[in-house]
């Protein structure tokens, strides 16, 4: 009953809400540690770009109310094209409100709208300077192939994607094999001269 009042009288959250908009369903307290149950955060970028974070579960420590620990998390921000999205799932995250840094980690999939997709075991979300980074190995799936790297920098709102580290790229439909190349163009015949062309073919040497 006292951790009821307490929570009910001095929300540990009002510091966190003016700075970022948050959505919760129900609240279980243990000791100094409050989990909320499907919490929603949204907000803007410095660029006015719309994010929004999704979480199972949300764990805020009380001696600490700027950081929140997140179970299976969902991430949504707009690129800066305006009309680009970029997805973020993960099984576990922490969220800095005072930095807006999201630390995702384990089974992270990125995908966009325009059909890129990657898989990471970590990733560092700077949503307010609009950059992803992560230092661990990258598999990408391209529209025509697939990539792999040691390292991943996306800067620029998804302007720049920078891999490093053991860059393999593999692009598929490079050509068909079935196609036969085009005949060489032949120089124009002089003017006033004919051709004759003989019945037998030629042979190659």
């Amino acid at each position: 009953m006292t951790a009821i009042v307490f929570v009910s009288v001095y929300n540990p959250f009002r510091m966190l809400l003016p700075k970022l908009p948050v959505d919760i369903g129900n609240l279980v307290v243990s000791g100094t540690k409050i989990t909320m149950e499907t919490p929603h955060m949204s907000g803007y970028t410095p660029d006015q770009r719309p994010y929004e974070v999704w979480a199972k579960t949300a764990t805020q420590d009380l001696t600490d109310p700027d950081h929140l620990e997140l179970k299976t998390v969902r991430a949504k921000v707009l690129m800066e094209d305006r009309t680009t999205t970029i997805t973020m799932d993960a099984r576990t995250g922490f969220f800095d409100s005072k930095t807006q840094l999201l630390d995702l980690r384990k089974d992270i999939f990125l995908q966009s709208s325009t059909g890129y997709e990657a898989r990471l075991s970590q990733a560092m979300v700077d949503i307010g300077k609009s950059i992803v980074t992560s230092e661990e190995h990258v598999d990408v799936k391209l529209l025509n192939g697939t990539l792999v790297a040691d390292r991943l920098r996306i800067t620029g709102g998804g302007e720049l994607v920078r891999f490093e580290g053991n860059v393999v790229l593999n692009l598929d439909n490079l050509g068909s094999p079935d196609e036969e190349p085009s005949p060489p163009a032949r120089a124009p015949e002089p003017a006033g001269k004919t051709r004759s062309v003989s019945p037998k073919s030629a042979n190659s040497k």
